[in-house]
């Protein structure tokens, strides 16, 4: 009788310290899945054009002995973004460089806490690795569309080849045809930071209530009043904080299809290749137009048009 008296003791602690075992791990796992532990990834793309201190195409090309402090600016400004997100909860950061080769930030530079994307060409160009696991997307560094001013180093993808690109009837520079493809994925575009001519720009396209920060103020293309450096890393800083905390309600950039893409070139020559490929029509000695039902088809098909234009 005693025996048994044990065995049921023994039993019951056994229950009891069951029940408290998968009652903690009950709790963990509510723990680990409360809002705050959900996953918050951000995607940067990084342009260099307008990143705090450069003025001219030298300071952005690898064959300037000016390139390697601008790379250090580029680095510098992503670099607060990056360190602002982390404070306000992010808990990934995908950077895709995005100017040029698309080589251009020094890796072992970027916060290690960032993911980099970096070479090219890639399918996507800027906006490379981005997909509908993201909460949003950021724009560094990025410059006004071609033929704005003043605006520090305006140009739409081309300088060289491009006139203007015009989408379902509107002019748009990198940052709309880019936000595009954010909104393609659901990822709405939650920061822009550049001189004061493309953040006016971003908030004329993609709402007023788009996080801006002016690094500078252009006088002209090739010069600009850059505002002082601890401040503006401060900004960048805690833009991305606002950005972050507002990124649930910000909202998405989205085209209507049928997407209708025209391609003004600089001149005849560069427009001519481009009657080759089915679909694509000329619609003046300088320009060409299509249509696509899937936008990131006709992103393409628009970029394949531009390489084409720029070797003729």
């Amino acid at each position: 009788m005693r025996r048994k008296t044990i065995l049921n003791l023994w039993l019951l602690i056994i229950l009891v310290a069951s029940i408290i075992w998968f009652s903690s791990l009950g709790s963990a796992q509510t723990r680990n899945t409360s809002p705050g532990r959900q996953p918050l990834k951000i995607f940067i793309s990084v342009d260099m054009e307008g990143i705090w201190g450069v003025v001219h195409g030298n300071q952005c090309s690898s064959n300037s002995p000016e390139y390697q402090v601008a790379r250090k600016w580029m680095v510098e400004d992503v670099n607060a973004v990056i360190q602002g997100l982390f404070e306000a909860g992010a808990t990934e950061v995908v950077v895709n460089d995005s100017h040029g080769s698309m080589r251009n930030i020094v890796a072992s530079e970027l916060d290690r806490r960032a993911t980099l994307i970096s070479g090219s060409p890639k399918p996507l160009s800027m906006m490379e690795g981005i997909d509908s696991s993201f909460q949003g997307c950021i724009f560094v560094g990025y410059h006004a569309r071609a033929g704005s001013a003043p605006a520090i180093l305006d140009h739409t993808i081309s300088g060289a080849a491009v006139y203007a690109i015009k989408i379902n009837g509107q002019e748009m520079p990198e940052l709309g045809i880019n936000a595009a493809i954010a909104g393609y994925f659901k990822v709405p575009v939650i920061m822009l930071t550049g001189d004061t001519e493309t953040c006016r720009q971003a908030q004329e396209i993609l709402g007023q209530e788009l996080v801006t920060v002016p690094v500078k103020d252009a006088v002209g293309r090739l010069a600009s009043k850059n505002f002082p450096r601890e401040k503006v890393l401060s900004d960048l800083r805690e833009g991305a904080k606002k950005a972050l905390a507002l990124a649930s309600s910000s909202r998405l950039f989205v085209l209507k299809a049928p997407y209708k893409f025209e391609l003004e070139f600089h001149t005849s020559q560069q427009a001519e290749p481009g009657m080759l490929i089915p679909g694509v029509r000329r619609i003046s000695p300088r320009a060409l137009a299509f249509e696509s039902r899937d936008y990131l088809e006709g992103f393409k098909l628009m970029r394949a048009l531009i390489s084409l234009a720029s070797v003729s």
